[in-house]
């Protein structure tokens, strides 16, 4: 039996009701505990621990509360097969008290999962992973010779899969999406992908960028695009991925098959697994230059979602460098009513400039979220200093949350309303979904006759008295 427990304190809260009343999930990393054994919280907003879980394995970033209490928890490996910032390898599905429901590993000669995933309604992860290519496969796309300087003689490309859970440890992977597979240059025109960059936008250029660094030893990577986050639109069957390296995030079209997603055609949109849109530094397509550059090793992009204040947005956390105050940025999609994104001959595409911004006391150089909540408020994470606040629409801050230790990272955290569990609640004794006198007096008799009942435990303390009783009086009243 799955139970979500509410607590309810005889207290004030200490903030203002404009906060949504809502449980927060995160999962504090780093600090010793980034490795190792560390937990996964849900909190309400006086900070009290709703559940926990634990993991033997540090966060590869932030995890996700399902609607029937579980968690998908993204992890490092103990020896992932490719390794920088972000590196995870494992997935796994954790049920409320704690049981593993499937436990699985993308960690292998030619993928390593790493950062983020995005859970869909059909039951499927799509998540992001590292691909290997030599530092010949490059060479043979058309980058320039000479420009991979990494020890490994490598250059890690980035792919999209969609998994389906099958059991504990095994799935199928269902779609998948390769930004090899979306290439251009300008250097050999006998290359199939030879092109003039500002005439393609739908492709990325294969120089632009450092690949990986100049040497370690065991911080030795090849990383050139290091997408960090993902997000799905159901509505739109689209996905939005950030590359923090590139400073853009993209969009690409779902609705196509594995074979329509490596070309040019195909899928509702017609354009194949092409970009449909990119933003944040239109001089990587050859539409603008340094000076029009807005994003700055930007995390956590994702859609605002359906009815809620700026729904169809997309908003982000903008690190930003390290002399400067890191912002959220709101972008307001040039989408028309066909599903295409506008954009107009040698020019980039819109906006110029975001449709709100907003800049905190506050940088993180690593990691942030950034996230619209259904009451307009906006719930952000500063994850170098594991400090998560909420602001309402007059940029006020009205709640706030540090997690206690020295350098540890709260990657992102996430909130959620408080009917999102589709569970039984504590103090609901004859299950018929609502907590009233009937509850109150079938507790008093499990006093009476001494029983013990979990449901009737509100307070958790493995007995049955009038303290929980007091807390189902308050729930009532509340």
């Amino acid at each position: 039996m799955k139970i979500l427990k509410i607590v309810v304190f005889i207290c004030s809260f200490s903030f203002t009701q404009d906060v949504f009343d809502g449980l927060s999930l995160f999962t504090p990393g780093g600090g010793g505990v980034g490795q190792t054994v560390t937990s996964t919280l849900l909190i309400d907003n006086d900070n009290n621990i709703i559940n926990s879980w634990t993991h033997n394995r540090g966060p590869a970033s932030m995890p996700y509360l399902l609607p029937d209490s579980s968690i998908i928890y993204p992890y490092k490996v103990q020896q992932p097969t490719m390794a920088n910032g972000g590196v995870g390898g494992g997935i796994q599905k954790i049920s409320w008290d704690g049981t593993i429901l499937w436990d699985y590993v993308i960690s292998n000669e030619n993928y390593q999962h790493h950062h983020d995933i995005e859970p869909m309604s059909n039951g499927n992860i799509l998540l992001i992973a590292w691909e290997r290519k030599t530092i010949e496969d490059a060479y043979a796309m058309g980058r320039i010779e000479g420009t991979i300087n990494n020890p490994l003689n490598e250059m890690w490309s980035e792919a999209i899969f969609e998994i389906q859970p099958i059991d504990y440890n095994n799935y199928e992977v269902v779609w998948e999406w390769h930004f090899w597979d979306h290439l251009v240059q300008y250097i050999d025109p006998n290359l199939s992908n030879y092109g003039n960059i500002p005439d393609h936008p739908e492709l990325f250029d294969i120089n632009l960028g450092n690949v990986g660094n100049s040497g370690n030893g065991q911080n030795d990577h090849a990383d050139w695009i290091h997408i960090n986050a993902i997000d799905y639109n159901e509505y739109l069957n689209q996905i939005v991925f950030s590359s923090a390296s590139q400073d853009e995030f993209f969009i690409i079209d779902h609705s196509t098959t594995t074979e329509e997603a490596s070309g040019h055609n195909g899928g509702n949109s017609g354009e194949g697994g092409d970009f449909l849109y990119r933003w944040g530094n239109p001089h990587n397509y050859g539409r603008g230059n340094v000076s029009d550059k807005t994003l700055e090793h930007q995390h956590s992009v994702n859609w605002i979602d359906e009815n809620y204040p700026g729904e169809g947005h997309i908003i982000l956390f903008n690190n930003g460098p390290n002399n400067s105050n890191s912002e959220i940025l709101e972008v307001n999609l040039p989408l028309n009513d066909n599903g295409i994104y506008d954009i107009e001959d040698n020019l980039a595409y819109g906006p110029e400039v975001p449709f709100w911004s907003y800049e905190g006391d506050f940088h993180s150089q690593m990691q942030g979220g950034a996230f619209r909540l259904p009451n307009g408020n906006t719930f952000i994470t500063v994850a170098q200093f594991a400090y998560i606040l909420e602001i309402d629409s007059n940029e006020n801050i009205i709640w706030e949350y540090y997690y206690p230790g020295e350098d540890i990272i709260i990657a992102r955290a996430q909130k959620y309303a408080l009917d999102y569990l589709n569970n039984i609640f504590l103090g609901d004794l004859n299950h018929d979904e609502v907590i009233n006198v009937l509850d109150i007096l079938i507790v008093v008799t499990m006093i009476l006759d001494n029983e013990y009942n979990e449901i009737a435990d509100l307070n958790e303390d493995g007995f049955i008295n009038v303290i929980d009783i007091i807390q189902i009086v308050n729930i009532i009243l509340s």
